[in-house]
């Protein structure tokens, strides 16, 4: 048979289509074709086709070539179908009939599923559990084992050259594929694909970069290269979203043994034990007060992530810098200790001394879960005592590569996990950035748990808890993170059982913030770069970790969302949200017909009347409630942060399109244009915390006393404020403080976590 032309295709497929992109369904077998009489060229050329029937043609694979980017349903039912690797290229694929193919068996079906991100339907059967037990729990627990293998029995080889990087990838492989078993024997192909797979992309995640070994042979090596140690920050904007390098990040160790002890694991989990962290000696400095006029204070060093407000680098601009006391912390057991080097400026090549904590850590108390209903909010009180935080840990464990010279991975979220029972004190923290999520214990300072998705960078993550549904028994609540950022997906993650169980899109654009309700465990909101919040509800999960998400809203804001609140007081009607251009309030009643809503009022704030030429005085980079009504947020570039009243706003609003705020009082903080350092509160303390750009935390503790200066209608002073720990170098002085860009504290105020963009975590922990 002669070759099938265009003409023939648009007359037999669609008749009415005037281009083969308009054809969206085609079948083949009706029409007496063949689909190998067709180039590979026309076929690609149905890029709208959604529908394609492809059975009883003797295919063996699919053509080579083949791209057809909206194909969602494939019939390849009575074929000679041997490769299923041909269908990769189809990632959209919904439905799939692989019927009366002789030579395939299960474990080809098993490739087809994990292949396939999105099949829901094989073979007209919905295995839409059966599809995330192969994608999530089974190659978790794979991956698990294979990690194991490596850290038990292989190391990279020194030096690395190709020849002996390719023998020990070899033995691992083989060794992975020889010891790794798991499922029933009629799977045992399956199996060693999936392993085979998964040890190769853990040894290549293991290999030091280009990039890594210049940062190895120095600052000036990397300068000479022009590679930046600082990165530039998050973009606002989609344009600069898409052109930001992607950075490969993992848990620093900061020698080479330690480094490949603890290589991180491709979204699971590590080993159940805790790492020992890189504790970094911390140089106390004074706590100082703003100067009263905030012109007398010194104009900061300023690094906005604004396209147009960047400096092409970052190190050019001249930063303070001071070397103070250096004041040593004897360890417990001296053998307990030992020291390891870093790099931590491009200017520099410096060791930072580090006090190591033994790798098995003191036993804590379990916590007790109760046996019904989810955790109760604590009572909300406010503290007059006197709150006296002192650091404790500085941690870089989101390094690329396992790079003791990273100190340009930017950590972007923080949240503590909630406790079982609200009168135990919450002591587990979740961090992210990069391609990383880690699971912190701020007592001992070591990182539990290490998740990497390679190639995303998470910029949000939040904790609730799930029901877990069990067959002949009650079901049982389980604490649950969700992390999101740059691909629009969200991981599921489930820290006790040291699994990332699931996942699921919510934009094709990146995820800004993402922040589940207090009265309905299972909503969850997720902002994005679309100008879209939507609200999901994942439901519950059953033993086998199956769940099924829907989506419940979709909220159209005016500009990227950065933070969400919801009002204590009406967390089920009213969603704050603090956007690029502004502050936006939302309904999400579901009693509602609409399911997409625009905003029903936007807040305004008096400083929006500094308005200039970028109109920057409207980004709010900062919310959070501090008590039941009163709400905290700041502005990019205000110099300062609101207090202002939730009821009375919402009071005066009378169905206006736009409400000014109900300030209470206005509290000096720090006079930087660096945009998106956000802010956070401890209600039951009635305490506020916001970070700089020079390292330091800007505290504030609502006592009685100071709310009595509310009145005066002048900026109140801060408590205090934290200076930067300043980490010693050494013999080179300290690390200079960088920006913080989140910081969280736990709801007994018993720890305070900071985040910086270089790459370091720090814990403060309350002495009084």
């Amino acid at each position: 048979m002669a070759k099938i032309t265009e003409e023939v295709l648009l007359e037999k497929g669609t008749p009415r289509a005037t281009k083969l992109q308009q054809i969206k369904t085609l079948n083949l077998s009706r029409l007496g074709l063949k689909i190998k009489d067709m180039p590979v060229s026309l076929l690609s050329q149905l890029t709208g086709l959604e529908d394609l029937d492809l059975s009883g043609n003797l295919l063996q694979h699919m053509p080579e070539g083949l791209s057809l980017p909206s194909l969602r349903v494939l019939d390849l039912s009575d074929n000679d179908m041997e490769d299923i690797m041909s269908l990769q290229s189809l990632d959209v694929l919904e439905e799939l009939n692989l019927e009366d193919n002789l030579y395939l068996t299960l474990n080809d079906q098993h490739k087809a599923i994990f292949l396939l991100p999105k099949l829901r339907m094989f073979n007209g059967k919905d295995i839409s559990s059966q599809a995330n037990h192969i994608r999530h729990v089974a190659s978790g627990i794979l991956r698990k084992r294979v990690v194991e293998i490596w850290e038990g029995n292989f190391k990279l080889p020194s030096p690395p050259t190709p020849e002996s990087l390719s023998k020990v990838e070899k033995s691992f492989i083989n060794d992975a594929c020889l010891r790794v078993k798991y499922g029933p024997s009629s799977l045992s192909l399956y199996t060693k694909w999936r392993v085979e797979m998964i040890a190769r992309e853990h040894f290549q995640s293991l290999i030091p970069t280009k990039e890594t070994s210049r940062a190895q042979n120095g600052p000036s090596a990397a300068k000479d290269n022009g590679v930046a140690l600082t990165p530039v920050k998050r973009k606002l904007t989609e344009e600069a979203e898409d052109d930001k390098d992607e950075s490969d990040v993992r848990q620093v160790r900061c020698t080479p043994k330690r480094a490949r002890a603890a290589a991180a694991v491709v979204e699971t989990p590590t080993k159940d034990s805790p790492r020992k962290s890189s504790d970094i000696q911390i140089t106390p400095r004074k706590v100082g007060r703003p100067p009263k006029n905030k012109n007398d204070t010194e104009k900061e060093q300023t690094t906005p992530r604004k396209i147009g407000r960047l400096p092409k680098n970052q190190n050019d601009t001249e930063k303070e810098q001071t070397t103070p006391r250096k004041v040593s912390r004897q360890p417990k057991n001296k053998n307990d200790t030992e020291k390891e080097s870093a790099t931590p400026t491009k200017r520099q090549s410096a060791t930072l001394k580090e006090e190591v904590k033994p790798s098995t850590p003191q036993k804590k108390q379990t916590r007790t879960q109760p046996r019904t209903g989810t955790p109760q909010k604590p009572i909300q009180r406010i503290s007059e005592d006197p709150v006296c935080l002192q650091p404790i840990h500085v941690l870089q464990c989101h390094s690329k590569q396992d790079d003791p010279f990273d100190f340009k991975t930017q950590l972007w979220a923080c949240a503590f996990e909630p406790a079982a029972d609200s009168t135990e004190g919450e002591s587990t923290v979740a961090t992210c950035g990069g391609e990383s999520i880690c699971l912190i214990d701020c007592e001992m300072g070591t990182v539990l748990k290490k998740y990497k998705v390679p190639g995303e960078e998470f910029y949000s993550l939040a904790w609730s808890w799930l029901q877990m549904t069990v067959k002949g028994a009650s079901s049982r609540p389980c604490s649950i993170l969700a992390a999101a950022g740059k691909r629009g997906m969200v991981k599921l993650i489930h820290p006790k059982a040291n699994l990332a169980f699931g996942e699921f899109r919510t934009s094709r654009r990146s995820v800004s913030i993402l922040r589940f309700s207090p009265c309905h465990k299972s909503y969850l909101f997720a902002g994005s770069y679309d100008n879209k919040i939507s609200m999901w509800d994942i439901g519950t999960i059953d033993t086998d970790y199956n769940f099924k998400v829907s989506q419940l809203l979709v909220l159209e804001t005016d500009s990227t969302p950065l933070h969400l609140a919801l009002p204590p007081s009406s967390a089920d009607k009213h969603l704050i949200a603090a956007c690029d251009d502004g502050l936006q309030c939302f309904n999400i009643q579901l009693n509602a017909n609409t399911q997409k809503r625009t905003m029903q009022m936007e807040i305004t704030f008096p400083v929006y009347e500094k308005r200039d030429k970028t109109n920057n005085y409207r980004t709010i980079d900062g919310l959070s409630f501090l008590s039941d009504d009163v709400v905290a947020s700041k502005s990019h570039m205000q110099g300062s942060i609101y207090l202002w009243s939730w009821s009375q706003t919402l009071a005066s609003s009378s169905k206006k399109d736009k409400v000014t705020a109900k300030i209470l009082a206005e509290l000096q903080w720090s006079d930087t244009d660096v945009p998106y350092l956000s802010l956070n509160t401890c209600s039951s303390h009635g305490y506020a915390v916001c970070g700089d750009d020079k390292g330091r935390l800007w505290t504030y503790h609502m006592t009685e006393r100071m709310k009595a200066n509310f009145k005066s209608g002048k900026p109140i002073s801060t408590t205090e404020v934290l200076e930067w720990p300043a980490p010693v170098l050494d013999g080179q002085g300290t690390v200079e403080g960088p920006s913080i860009n989140s910081v969280v504290m736990s709801q007994d105020l018993r720890y305070l976590v900071a985040l910086s963009d270089k790459n370091m975590v720090v814990i403060w922990k309350k002495t009084s």
